[in-house]
């Protein structure tokens, strides 16, 4: 009988071709599967996921092979990656982890608002420094390589010039998810979900004013050309951040020698989560050097105003720690421990 594995995999052998090959010479002792929701000439593969994949098949002699499947060749919808994973069907994700709501709920923290403080770096680093003590029950159906954030949330709007929270008032905005929710009702406006590539047409027809989106997704979308305002707080301060993993199947890492093990940890450490963090920067000025070069205002509030904006979120945290609480969760530890984590990685 035909597992579901195999079948899945050898399915998806004639419709996707992997992104990485093996090292010359060497005959992997271990070929894994990476899983991804984007495409193959994404930031996020071309140059996070690639680079890491190349650099453990390097430094592990060819003894493992990681094959990299973008845009969902090997079947199933993104919100499905992380079951994926934790059922063995492939090797190792990427995934946004708020594709599934309410499965990684201590992890949520750091994309509240307030708490991310637009520092992708200490983010990343105040994950991991938090992982084994705060985190790790969220994860304990997979092995974590390593998690991540993006530059955080901005507000993107089609003509409504925004300095204040009252200037969102009545305004509809596409969230990227139930934190982007919380966010946008809390600033007064009507939060709108939506898939992320039907946001342009949403824009140019008005069916949504704007969006709670980063930069980095602007050339893609063309957004420059729907929107006319892109607003942060100073020093890069956003309104919440998501948060992504690269998760691998428990099973596939416990089938790994202590060697090759050290090879994947080598390669996911925090001087990793550094680089992370400047892919994922690079990747936002470069979004909003398009949306400025197009003409579009680009407004960085003064901190003043970005306090207004931080008052009006701060019932986002209580509301998130009452749920999470209601659910047997120290969240008001998780907030504490997050917000002294990342001032510290800040400094």
């Amino acid at each position: 009988m035909i597992s579901r594995r195999t079948m899945l995999a050898t399915t998806a052998g004639a419709l996707a071709a992997p992104l990485v090959s093996r090292a010359r010479g060497q005959t992997p002792e271990f070929t894994l599967k990476l899983h991804h929701l984007l495409g193959p000439k994404s930031p996020a593969q071309t140059k996070m996921l690639e680079p890491w994949a190349q650099g453990i098949e390097k430094d592990s002699g060819g003894r493992i092979k990681i094959d990299i499947y973008p845009a969902m060749s090997l079947g199933g919808a993104p919100p499905q990656l992380v079951r994926q994973v934790a059922d063995g069907i492939v090797d190792i994700v990427w995934t946004v982890n708020g594709y599934t709501p309410n499965l990684f709920p201590r992890e949520e923290v750091f994309e509240l608002p307030v708490i991310f403080n637009g520092n992708i770096a200490a983010t990343n680093l105040a994950m991991r420094e938090m992982f084994d003590q705060y985190l790790a029950e969220d994860f304990k159906d997979v092995h974590v390589c390593f998690l991540h954030v993006h530059a955080g949330q901005a507000i993107q709007t089609v003509d409504k010039e925004v300095h204040h929270p009252a200037d969102l008032a009545g305004l509809k905005l596409r969230v990227p998810g139930p934190t982007g929710i919380a966010v946008v009702e809390a600033l007064g406006a009507t939060p709108v979900s939506m898939p992320v590539p039907d946001l342009p047409q949403a824009l140019t027809t008005h069916a949504v004013d704007g969006a709670l989106i980063p930069w980095e997704i602007i050339p893609a979308l063309k957004l420059q050309d729907s929107t006319k305002y892109q607003i942060e707080g100073p020093n890069n301060q956003r309104f919440g951040t998501t948060t992504f993993q690269v998760t691998m199947n428990g099973n596939t890492w416990e089938s790994l020698p202590d060697e090759l093990k050290e090879v994947v940890n080598k390669r996911s450490d925090e001087a990793w989560l550094k680089t992370v963090a400047d892919v994922w920067r690079a990747n936002d000025d470069g979004g909003i050097k398009v949306a400025t070069d197009a003409g579009n205002e680009h407004i960085v509030l003064t901190e003043a105003e970005m306090a207004e904006f931080n008052a009006a979120l701060e019932p986002v945290i209580d509301r998130w720690v009452k749920e999470r609480t209601a659910q047997g969760i120290d969240a008001q530890a998780l907030v504490d421990a997050a917000k002294a984590a990342i001032a510290k990685h800040s400094a």
